[in-house]
Formats: C-alpha cells, structure tokens, sequence
C-alpha cells in the first residue's frame, strides 16, 4: 500500500493534535449544552473516534451511512443515505461530523435534510477541507487542514475501500486510479 502513496500531506502526530484542538473548541463552544455527534461513515469513524476522546464534555453520537461516489474518484451528484440515524435529534445541538468536504454537494443534503427534523442547532466538523473544488455553498464550521486539490487516501479516507487503515493522509499515486 504504501508504494502506491506519492507523498504524505498529513502525519499520525499533526492529525492527533489538531484533532485535540478541535475536541478542546467543542468542548467550549457546547459546555452548557452538549452535542450529537452524527458521523458519516465510513471515511469519518476513525476521526469521530478520535474526536470525542478529545471532547472534554459529555457527549453522545449516532452514525449515518450516505453514498454519492461509488468506487469513484469523482461525486455521482446522486446522493443516498444507505443507514439513517436511531436518534431522534429534534431540539438537540448536531455537529456533523464529516472525513472531507469537497464540492460541498453531499454535505448541503445532508445538512437539508438534517434541517428538516428540527434540531436546535446544526454545524459541521470536517477534517479536511478542499475548499477549491467547492460547488455548493457550505462552509465546515470545524475544520481541521484545508488541503489542496490532490486525490488523498489515509485515516479513513479511501479508493475502492483500500487505504482507509493508513495512519496519515497521503496523496495517492494518480496511475492508481486513472482509469475511473
């Protein structure tokens, strides 16, 4: 697996610090009042894991599975939730917890769509950021590194479900996926 990395963009150590500096910002910003985690799988366990080990608060979470990509590097713009929530989260703070925004497409659905079951709040919490590819309006309210415009593999982060077990983000090799 490594061989098919070019170069690593993010370490285990600067992703498990600034993970504690966001869990540190929530626990701030929510100490009166503590959030829902909703984490998207399955790119976003490994960083929700770490995340509420940092959370200083009590905190609870649920996890929801959603698909637009396939075994693709690009968004099929279609996007369908393949696991919903078990927690009824009307007048509860939610924080989506998301492994990257992209274009922003399926993160506007999902926040729509969260929305719509009246939670008191919704923000977002991203770990990564690719704010030039953006296409819908949205902004993480969280974010851990904004990236550039790179194919990256690595702390959940996949292609075709490989690489997600790698311990840092790296960019991966293009002749990997080019014939996608």
């Amino acid at each position: 697996m490594i061989n098919d990395i070019q170069e690593i963009i993010l370490t285990p150590e600067q992703i498990r610090n600034q993970i504690k500096e966001l869990g540190l910002k929530i626990s701030s910003d929510y100490q009166s009042d503590p959030p829902l985690l909703v984490g998207i799988l399955k790119g976003a366990l490994p960083f929700l894991a770490d995340l509420m080990r940092s959370i200083t608060i009590p905190v609870i979470y649920d996890l929801m599975a959603v698909s637009s990509y396939g075994a693709s590097t690009k968004s099929t713009g279609t996007v369908r939730i393949i696991k919903d929530l078990d927690i009824v989260i009307e007048n509860r703070n939610v924080i989506i917890v998301e492994d990257i925004v992209d274009t922003g497409l399926t993160l506007q659905y999902l926040v729509e769509n969260l929305r719509s079951r009246k939670p008191k709040t919704i923000k977002v919490c991203t770990l990564l950021d690719k704010p030039s590819r953006r296409v819908a309006p949205i902004q993480p309210d969280y974010n851990g590194f904004e990236i550039p415009d790179v194919f990256v593999v690595g702390f959940g982060l996949d292609y075709a479900e490989k690489y997600r077990n790698l311990p840092y983000i790296g960019v991966l090799k293009e002749k990997i996926y080019q014939n996608t």
